[in-house]
């Protein structure tokens, strides 16, 4: 863990809606008001840095930045970006951030810092963002199994969970069928990992209505950047 107990932590969740920053004290204690900006369109790498640079300037003091974005990330740099746009493929996220910041920074999957943020360290622990696609994290005892991209997965009729329960469809659809689909997806989930605990996260979990098992719990959409300390406890 970080040796500097008074270390504080620029959060950042890049989002296919928007774009949300806090910063955090060294126990995860938010010490800013969470601020957020419309993410721009189209969502490519220069317009969303400039986003982000622009709400990190009306934050307190940092030390260190923790970026979750919406795609596979490895060592810093965007693998798959289905919800912002092609031009990130391949962008090296946590180099430019750390030019543009002079600070020190990591950056992972949204739904991955939404699960360090979630998670007890017990068991096999499932984490779901339902937002403007459908994300994902598994954790066993606390340990992150990354760049899981269950979202495009088949779910039912031939479409994936994102095709089946992303907000597109849901404003398609409508609110009581979209909770019935997710029923199924939750019960598909449980026996596809056998979950001791799932979390169900993201912009759209406000729009749940059906009852939840006992261990299904919602979380909420703060949680992903309350994560952004659990990246560097390694």
């Amino acid at each position: 863990m970080e040796e500097n107990i008074n270390v504080r932590t620029l959060s950042v969740d890049i989002g296919g809606s928007g774009v949300k920053v806090i910063v955090l004290d060294a126990k995860g204690n938010p010490i800013s008001k969470r601020r957020r900006l419309e993410t721009p369109k189209p969502a490519t790498p220069l317009p969303i840095l400039n986003k982000i640079a622009e709400l990190a300037s009306n934050q307190d003091e940092y030390e260190r930045v923790s970026v979750g974005f919406p795609g596979v990330v490895r060592l810093g740099k965007v693998e798959t970006a289905v919800n912002l746009h092609p031009d990130w493929i391949g962008f090296d996220l946590a180099t430019a951030l750390s030019k543009n910041f002079k600070r020190p920074v990591r950056v992972v999957n949204d739904a991955d810092m939404q699960g360090l943020g979630a998670i007890t360290g017990k068991g096999i622990e499932l984490v779901v963002t339902l937002g403007t696609g459908f994300g994902s994290a598994l954790f066993v005892d606390g340990t992150l199994l990354p760049n899981l991209e269950m979202g495009h997965h088949r779910f039912r009729k031939g479409e994936s969970y994102e095709e089946q329960l992303g907000r597109t469809v849901l404003e398609k659809v409508g609110q009581n069928k979209w909770n019935k689909r997710l029923k199924k997806a939750i019960a598909s989930l449980n026996h596809l990992f056998n979950y001791d605990y799932l979390y169900i996260g993201g912009g759209e979990a406000k729009k749940v209505t059906i009852e939840l098992p006992s261990n299904v719990k919602i979380i909420p959409n703060l949680t992903g950047l309350l994560g952004g300390i659990k990246l560097w406890e390694s």
